[in-house]
């Protein structure tokens, strides 16, 4: 199936290109591969609105884009394209590696250049055929998979999963994975003082090939929790939708739970990840600039087809003293609040001194313990108190 639904072998290919000898050359390829579809051309670039017509009025589910002749411009329809969701192959005379960077990272599914060959382009919708039918795939099975995502940064998103993976952890579920998928701005090493050769990079580079021995030297155990870090500098990720798509669903076999802190929605890693997790948390606090900028992830998410039933709103530091109200935050939202985490700086940065969870005894800490059962349905099961124990504690209180 294609991305649009339509069978794989069966795509109905658009082809905007202002260079006639790049346009001659694409279509004498793409008869000699022996698709069945004709190629519907236009010779010049288009507008938004031209470009929803032609796509509609064609029922195209594949756009070959000439990225040589004008680069912006083509490079703002290669963001249209996406906002569609139709794949697009950026086409250009030459083997230009910044060029294909830019193309990748506003959401180009390929990439061809002169001299083009059956084989090029075969191997290429081989690979958009592989992406669609894993975007098509069924509802995984497993273990469950939630997203943290920030509405604004400093909302405190990264603390709430460290702490959530712990909690879940204590909760006697014995395989939780904690992962940081932040490529420029992973914190996760810093706050649980945790080193490794090795990120999640390294993980999406080699899935398909995966198995537990690799993976057990990926990742670092923190706590009873599996941790797979981020890289210790910013990286320009390039990776192929079935990779990511097969390594989480890889880690449903192996965890009970797995935990992902991830980026906001304003680049398709993010949104990617956003849309394999069984719910996403989004954590903002009760201040107004921090409302206002969850509103604006909240519709970049829903415009991105993220339904709200699995958006799970978690307020972080919440102040009754300051700040807006719970009611005036969910009127903002449209959205209730899932669950309150109050403000307790000194837990937090005991906690974060010496690289520890948050002591469940602390005000966030039984918050986030709440949040987990809340999650699961399940609570966790009381300590067992010695007699001596019991009668220490009755002394402590006299």
């Amino acid at each position: 199936m294609s991305a649009n639904g339509t069978p794989a072998n069966s795509w109905k290919p658009l082809l905007i290109c202002p260079n006639a000898d790049l346009s001659r050359k694409l279509a004498e390829v793409w008869r000699l591969a022996d698709e069945r579809e004709p190629m519907v051309e236009s010779p010049r670039y288009v507008g938004q609105s031209a470009l929803r017509e032609l796509v509609a009025g064609h029922a195209s589910t594949l756009c070959f884009l000439d990225v040589a002749s004008d680069r912006e411009v083509a490079l703002g329809l290669v963001r249209e394209l996406r906002d569609l969701g139709i794949p697009a192959v950026a086409l250009h005379t030459g083997n230009d590696p910044d060029l294909i960077l830019s193309c990748l990272r506003q959401g180009a599914a390929e990439f061809l250049h002169l001299p083009f060959s059956p084989e090029q382009l075969g191997a290429a919708l081989d690979r958009l055929t592989r992406r669609a039918h894993a975007a098509m795939a069924p509802a995984r099975t497993g273990g469950e998979v939630y997203c943290l995502m920030r509405g604004k940064s400093g909302s405190g998103s990264t603390t709430l999963a460290c702490n959530l993976a712990f909690q879940l952890q204590a909760l006697n579920f014995k395989k939780v994975l904690l992962a940081d998928l932040d490529p420029l701005t992973g914190t996760i090493a810093f706050l649980l003082k945790l080193n490794s050769n090795y990120s999640f990079v390294h993980a999406i580079a080699n899935s398909s090939r995966m198995d537990e021995a690799l993976w057990r030297g990926l990742v670092t155990p923190c706590h009873g929790v599996d941790v797979l870090l981020s890289p210790e500098s910013p990286v320009d990720l390039v990776y192929e939708p079935e990779d990511l798509a097969g390594m989480v669903n890889y880690w449903r076999q192996l965890y009970e739970f797995v935990i992902l802190d991830i980026p906001g929605p304003y680049r398709e890693w993010g949104l990617a990840l956003a849309k394999l997790s069984d719910e996403l948390l989004l954590v903002t606090t009760n201040e107004l600039p921090a409302v206002h900028a969850t509103q604006n992830c909240l519709a970049r998410l829903k415009h991105h087809g993220i339904s709200q039933s699995k958006i799970k709103l978690v307020v972080n530091r919440y102040n009754t003293d300051i700040g807006l109200s719970n009611q005036a935050i969910e009127t903002a939202l449209d959205l209730q609040v899932f669950q309150h985490v109050p403000s307790d700086f000194e837990a937090l940065q005991k906690a974060l001194m010496e690289g520890k969870p948050v002591p469940p005894g602390t005000k966030v800490g039984k918050a986030i313990a709440e949040l987990a059962e809340h999650l699961t349905g399940r609570k966790r099961a009381p300590k067992k108190q010695s007699l001596f124990g019991g009668l220490f504690s009755i002394f402590e209180t006299l």
